[in-house]
């Protein structure tokens, strides 16, 4: 090689580098305008993978997770081939989970907090088969409702349920069936209304057909007649106000304020395989709530979230529960600042409590989901990653205030003056009238 050409070869790299830096600078700049840690610069190995492909249903809980994908998030933190698909139901989601996305399916998902659980336990898998699975943050705090039909519009059902009750024992004693709807077995839906109901007296297994419908289909076989309540997140209660086919009962976090809700859940294999793409997954998730939680961009929440390829509905439907305005739906019931709006970020929303997945665990264990010597302390240890979630905030320099100094949350009360001491979560279920177990 000519001297003259390793002179042109080092002038040209010297000048491809003062461009490329020019141009890393400007998207430094801009970059910082919008996103709190500015722009990852990914260490040199970088993550094992650019790619995974994580699962969504149709709810405002999964914005994080649009938010992630529209922002260029993921790849910011170098996983620039991320996949963001929608399922049809949670029971999809488990399957598409099993399989892996290796295997067509996906490697993690926006899921109810219990699924982890029960899939790696193989509670609800096909021939009782677990997969494991990993917790790495919470997605969010509040947020769902219980919604009843509007032939109950006249008894303004709200958290006390004892005059619902007597109407449905006269519907029955009338011949005709009373249900109401989850969106899976043993989920945090099904979780909110058998509290709310058993707290009324109404025997979720003995009073009312509890059946399981997906949570985009729940206006639609409310409208003909298919169920008496629901719970399930927004858009859908919403909606179902705005057709006049029902009215919202109940916000969840009436029933236990800052309540967890979604988790953003992977496969171990998957994290285990590739810890610094999971990492990085994990930290675009993260900015992402942060950036969701903000008031000012709760419009462009609503409107990302109503877009056809993730939520597919009228961004009316959306934006004032977004916004934090509730329309019950009944006369008069209208909250414009409600205080149990849905958390992104804001009061621990993002970091998965172990105390609260113990919850979870008694409650499937209250309705025989569980076993009553199911070692949960043990399980939660396998499936709940707060480690990884911890050092996701340090390599985000997300400030000491915002990040707990404890994986419990302590003692949590009820509206109806129920208190759950994780050290103690026997004395909890025995305070429970109505349950599946006998605890001694």
């Amino acid at each position: 090689m000519s001297k003259d050409h390793e002179t042109s070869k080092t002038r040209l790299s010297r000048r491809t580098l003062l461009k490329g830096t020019a141009g890393a600078a400007a998207l430094l700049g801009a970059a910082k305008t919008q996103f709190p840690f500015g722009v990852h610069v990914a260490e040199a190995s970088g993550p094992e993978t650019k790619k995974a492909t994580l699962g969504f249903i149709a709810l405002t809980d999964a914005a994080p997770l649009f938010v992630a994908k529209e922002k260029g998030l993921f790849a910011k933190y170098g996983v620039p081939d991320v996949e963001v698909m929608k399922q049809a139901s949670w029971g999809a989601t488990r399957d598409n989970l099993v399989l892996g996305g290796e295997a067509n399916g996906i490697d993690g998902a926006h899921i109810l907090t219990p699924m982890p659980y029960l899939i790696s336990a193989g509670k609800v898998t096909q021939n009782n088969v677990p997969t494991p699975m990993y917790i790495l943050a919470r997605l969010n705090l509040n947020g769902q409702c219980i919604s009843v039909a509007k032939e109950y519009e006249d008894l303004k059902v709200g958290v006390d349920t004892k005059a619902f009750k007597d109407a449905l024992d006269k519907k029955k004693a009338a011949g005709k069936a009373v249900k109401a709807a989850n969106t899976f077995p043993g989920g945090t839906h099904d979780l909110w209304i058998r509290y709310w109901l058993a707290a009324g007296g109404i025997d979720p297994d003995k009073d009312i057909e509890t059946i399981t419908v997906p949570p985009a289909q729940m206006v639609a076989n409310m409208k003909v007649g298919t169920m008496d309540c629901f719970c399930v997140c927004e858009p859908w209660n919403l909606q179902l106000v705005h057709q006049k086919i029902g009215y919202t009962a109940i916000t969840t976090g009436e029933l236990w304020n800052l309540h967890p809700e979604k988790s953003f859940a992977m496969r171990a294999s998957y994290v285990d395989k590739n810890p610094k793409a999971a990492s990085a997954i994990l930290m675009a998730v993260m900015e992402a709530q942060q950036w969701c939680e903000k008031p000012e961009n709760s419009l462009e929440v609503a409107q990302i979230c109503s877009k056809r390829n993730w939520i597919n509905c009228p961004v009316n439907d959306i934006t004032d529960r977004v916004k934090g305005k509730f329309d019950y739906g009944l006369p008069g019931k209208v909250v414009e600042k409600h205080p149990q709006r849905m958390r992104y970020w804001n009061d621990f929303a993002s970091y998965p409590f172990q105390s609260h997945d113990l919850w979870f665990i008694t409650e499937d264990i209250r309705w025989g989901k569980f076993e009553p010597e199911v070692d949960a302390t043990g399980l939660i240890k396998k499936v709940n990653r707060e480690d990884l979630w911890r050092q996701a905030a340090k390599d985000l320099s997300v400030p000491a205030d915002q990040i707990p100094t404890s994986t419990s949350r302590g003692k949590e009360t009820f509206f109806d003056g129920k208190v759950f001491d994780p050290a103690d979560p026997n004395a909890y279920l025995k305070s429970l009238a109505i349950k599946r177990v006998e605890i001694s």
